[in-house]
This record gives structure tokens, sequence and C-alpha cells, in this order.
């Protein structure tokens, strides 16, 4: 039987600065630093772990006037119990038009669990964007298992103030997944993420769920944190 959560958490912004947004931006030379609590890059922060249950994460991004970049989010420190350390660290390209005009982005993102043994990975992926609105696909290999992602962002799509994502992701597994009342070879999970500001804060509402339930969730493995239907709601204010 699916299971519907809750959870709301009010959090303080941990870069040690007054009022400012989740990203800080500034120029060196002909590179874009960016630095922030929440993922900066495209293609790649539809691709970075899920974050549902830690508070304790940031990141960089470094983006140079030719249109490469580098960059690396920690979606958890592993400083609350049970959450493991864990560094996604990303290099790629995007070709940089005016906003009514196509363009892409391709690259690389590598995920690090300092703490565990065999469990990096590496995920190539592609996208297309116009006017703010991205759409991906990502190729994801590690031992016994190959990913595809197709990733649906709408940046342009903002009705009252929300700024909405969409996530859809198709995994196939090279062997199957064996659970006490079956197999899974293949199965499927979608999010979609709605945010906005709000007297000084981040209002963040999130829904998460897959295809997949009760005994088949002991193999789940797919890009959101929980298997069956998840909904949390964040407010985020700065206090210092």
């Amino acid at each position: 039987m699916n299971r519907t959560l809750i959870a709301a958490a009010l959090t303080a912004c941990l870069n040690g600065c007054a009022s400012q947004p989740d990203v800080v931006e500034r120029e060196v030379g002909q590179f874009d630093l960016r630095l922030g609590t929440t993922p900066t890059r495209s293609m790649a922060q539809g691709l970075v772990s899920p974050t549902a249950g830690s508070t304790f994460r940031g990141g960089l991004d470094l983006t140079h006037s030719s249109g490469v970049y580098v960059g690396q989010w920690a979606p958890t420190m592993g400083i609350i119990e049970g959450n493991q350390l864990e560094l996604d660290t990303y290099v790629g390209y995007v070709q940089q038009r005016l906003d009514d005009e196509p363009g892409f982005e391709l690259g690389v993102i590598r995920y690090s669990f300092p703490e565990m043994e065999n469990w990096d990975r590496h995920e190539y992926y592609a996208g297309l964007n116009l006017a703010g609105n991205r759409i991906g696909g990502a190729l994801s290999r590690s031992p016994g298992r190959l990913d595809s992602t197709l990733l649906l962002e709408l940046g342009s799509f903002r009705p009252f103030d929300l700024d909405v994502r969409f996530k859809y992701a198709s995994h196939s597994m090279d062997t199957p997944m064996f659970h006490a009342g079956g197999s899974v070879q293949v199965f499927n999970d979608w999010s979609l993420n709605l945010s906005r500001p709000l007297l000084g804060m981040h209002l963040d509402l999130s829904y998460t769920d897959s295809n997949l339930s009760g005994p088949e969730c002991g193999v789940y493995s797919g890009q959101n944190a929980h298997c069956e239907s998840y909904f949390m709601f964040k407010a985020e204010r700065a206090l210092f």
C-alpha cells in the first residue's frame, strides 16, 4: 500500500551571508563563480542526488566565457545520522545563446561516496534549451546496471510567480533485482517541485513517486529519496 508522508522543515542559511539568496554569484576574470545551497547548473541541477532530510548541503559552479564549466555539489555532508557523505562533481559545455534562440548542453557527472566502496559511478548527459525550458537525457553506467533518464525542466513556466520543475526517469538494469515477491528489471520514477520566495523566506513543495510499491521498494535505487508517494514542504530563511 502506498504511503504518503508530509514533512515540514525550517532551516537556516549556512553560507554566512545576511539576507542573501540561495546562490551568490561573482565574476573572477573570464569566469563566472557561483556558490550556494542549491544546485546552479541547468542539466546537472536535475541530475544531482535528492536532498530530502538533509539541511547540510552546498556547492560551487565555475563557468568560463567560452561555455566550458566545472562544478561540485554535496547533497549531503554525512553529518546527520544515516546519511553518507556524497560529492557530485561535473564538467561540461553549454552553448550560450540569446533567450529566444535554442542552445545545447552536454557533460558528465561523477557521483562519489568516500565512506563507501564500489558505489562511485558516472553519468553522461546532454540537453537542449529554449527560453528557459530544457529537455535532456542522461546515461548512467554502474556495475550490473544501466540507467537512462529523461529530464524535462519547465524553467519559463511560472504561474503565480512559482518556479516549476518536473523530472521523469526510466531505469533499466542489466540483470534483474530480486525481492520477496519476485524481481524488477525496469522501473520508472518522477518528481514535481514548486518553489517561490515569500516574506523573506523561500518556500519549496515537492512530490515524488514511482511505479514500485510494497516489497518492490526493497530494490528501488532511482533518482528520488523515497520509493513510494512522498510530499515535502520546506520553508527556509537566512538568520544571519
